[in-house]
């Protein structure tokens, strides 16, 4: 590395030096260089000349010099620096699309061009990103507030029959959670998409965990009649326990979903001298292979109907936990056959 930014940057100085030396000398060199060429080559002319005239003649010549050595410094060394200054203000105005060209040499400028080139990519990134979450996010939260006002306002028809202000108030009430849900979530993901490390770190027992998930969630598994096959080692994991709890959750609660009624879930945990590895699998409708590439993106629903609740944010809280861990997260699929997550976690000593 230290090779590398020696050659780079004194090369860089060594040549920037010894050109703005030359421009500086241009015009006394000319000048000399002019009137030995007229002395040497056409002596009698050197004599008669006025010293006003070899004057004027070495002028032009160092004037001619001058702007070739600056024309060429300005073209290969500084015209780079010219589109850095003009792609910035366009990336002021809001166009994260400027690109500048990196010039050919291997210089302090090209390195420059393209930490900027990064830059800007970075910050469309960050653009698309950010309009995209606020449209879905008005979105999803729009949906469910015009649903509470709509059935509240039903409510207030004194001809409902009481079965009738039961279900809309059901309708309300499960709507509330919905939003209390999706909001709690938002939060949670940007805490963690904000967290760069994990932090209070404890020993734990995660086949226990798994297992109290499971009993945490048993209102939604126990109504579908739904049964667990597990086989949970017992495996000791380092790591902070609450945030892990979030993975388990999400991905089990998932499951229960799209599982029909009377189905099963497998549960696998196991360990070996460099993992933790979960696999959870169910035999619920599947996904496809469009499905199966956007299940982490946020606000993605693999059910554009939204007849089954969700809000598309668990899936991708728990890929950034497991992320955070140092971990991986994948999943395979199958329509009408179900589908398989696996979870890889690193061990860490305690």
């Amino acid at each position: 590395m230290f090779k590398n930014l020696f050659r780079r940057d004194w090369a860089f100085h060594i040549i920037i030096t010894v050109v703005f030396f030359l421009i500086l000398f241009t015009s006394s060199g000319a000048t000399m260089l002019t009137i030995l060429l007229i002395r040497r080559l056409f002596p009698q002319l050197f004599i008669q000349l006025a010293p006003v005239s070899l004057t004027f003649i070495a002028f032009i010549s160092s004037t001619i010099i001058g702007t070739g050595v600056s024309l060429f410094v300005t073209r290969h060394f500084f015209k780079p620096l010219d589109g850095i200054i003009k792609s910035q203000k366009k990336v002021a105005n809001g166009d994260f699309s400027v690109k500048v060209t990196p010039p050919k040499s291997d210089t302090i400028i090209t390195d420059l061009v393209k930490g900027f080139n990064s830059m800007t990519e970075e910050l469309g990134s960050t653009e698309m990103f950010r309009n995209d979450f606020i449209n879905n996010f008005s979105h999803e939260f729009k949906t469910p507030i015009v649903s509470i006002k709509g059935f509240a306002k039903q409510l207030q028809n004194d001809d409902l029959s009481e079965a009738q202000k039961k279900e809309y108030i059901n309708i309300i009430v499960n709507e509330s959670d919905r939003l209390a849900s999706m909001s709690s979530n938002i939060l949670l993901l940007t805490k963690f998409e904000n967290q760069q490390m994990v932090t209070n770190k404890t020993l734990f027992d995660l086949d226990e965990q798994i297992r109290n998930c499971i009993l945490l969630l048993e209102k939604d598994w126990s109504r579908k009649n739904i049964e667990f096959d597990l086989e949970l080692g017992d495996v000791s994991y380092f790591s902070n326990e609450e945030m892990l709890s979030h993975v388990w959750q999400n991905i089990l609660s998932n499951a229960i979903k799209f599982t029909p009624e009377n189905g099963i879930i497998k549960i696998k945990c196991y360990a070996d001298d460099s993992f933790v590895t979960v696999k959870i699998t169910d035999n619920g409708i599947g996904m496809d292979d469009r499905t199966q590439k956007h299940i982490f993106d946020k606000f993605f629903q693999g059910d554009p109907s939204h007849k089954i609740n969700g809000n598309g944010l668990g899936l991708p809280l728990a890929k950034r936990v497991v992320t955070l861990c140092g971990g991986k997260i994948t999943v395979k699929s199958q329509v009408g056959k179900g589908t398989t997550f696996v979870i890889r976690l690193p061990k860490e000593k305690a």
